[in-house]
């Protein structure tokens, strides 16, 4: 079942992202959302009159949990090793940024929590990306929110404001391979990021509180 509660206020992390800048013209364009309230470290300048726009410090959270008010929080908030520099920056972002985040969401009595996270996530995997996953996931579970919906696409195709070129190979061959995948192991096919932010979208409206996770055709096929 579904709520088609009206006129929510949704909190999104990490709109500069693939997943996440989805995410913000879906929530812009909803008729379920009055107000989007979008939390960066530098301003995207966008004008919109649903959009309010915070520009935060992640080292010095708190400061602002008096922002962190609404219905329904989506987080997609994510780095690579890479790009962090090191493992200890990488945690940083995909676990205590994330974790931050959703302390002083549940504190303030958010509903529900929306997670991006990748396939593969678990908490003892031998691969520190899949650990670490995994860990920040059980950590959302254990909060107080009425509902956690916890998204674990594999490999995201879309247009990226940076270019990988492992990631631009990855995506090439994956064109290729996902027929095989969609019909061995759907939850290892490559999908669009507009699609899961669109499942994000449509999954937030349940009527049914707990946890739950989403893989392959269950982010494909909503």
């Amino acid at each position: 079942m579904q709520l088609q509660k009206a006129e929510k206020t949704a909190l999104l992390f990490g709109a500069t992202g693939l997943v996440g800048g989805q995410c913000l013209e879906m929530l812009l364009e909803s008729p379920l959302y009055n107000e989007v309230r979008v939390f960066n470290r530098r301003s995207m300048k966008i004008q919109h009159p649903k959009l309010k726009e915070f520009i935060i410090d992640f080292e010095d959270f708190e400061i602002y949990s008096d922002w962190i008010k609404g219905d329904d929080l989506f987080c997609c908030l994510g780095t690579t090793r890479k790009k962090a520099g090191s493992k200890e920056a990488f945690a940083k972002v995909d676990y205590t940024y994330v974790f931050e985040v959703a302390k002083v969401a549940d504190r303030n009595k958010v509903n529900q929590f929306l997670l991006v996270s990748a396939i593969g996530s678990d908490k003892n995997s031998m691969f520190f990306y899949n650990q670490v996953k995994g860990e920040i996931e059980e950590a959302v579970n254990d909060l107080g929110f009425w509902a956690v919906h916890i998204f674990r696409p594999s490999l995201l195709l879309g247009n990226r404001q940076e270019q990988r070129l492992g990631e631009q190979i990855a995506m090439t061959a994956s064109k290729f391979f996902n027929f095989i995948t969609n019909k061995v192991a759907p939850k290892y096919s490559a999908v669009e990021a507009e699609q899961v932010a669109k499942s994000m979208l449509i999954y937030a409206q349940n009527i049914n509180g707990g946890r739950f996770i989403y893989e392959g055709e269950e982010i494909i096929n909503v």
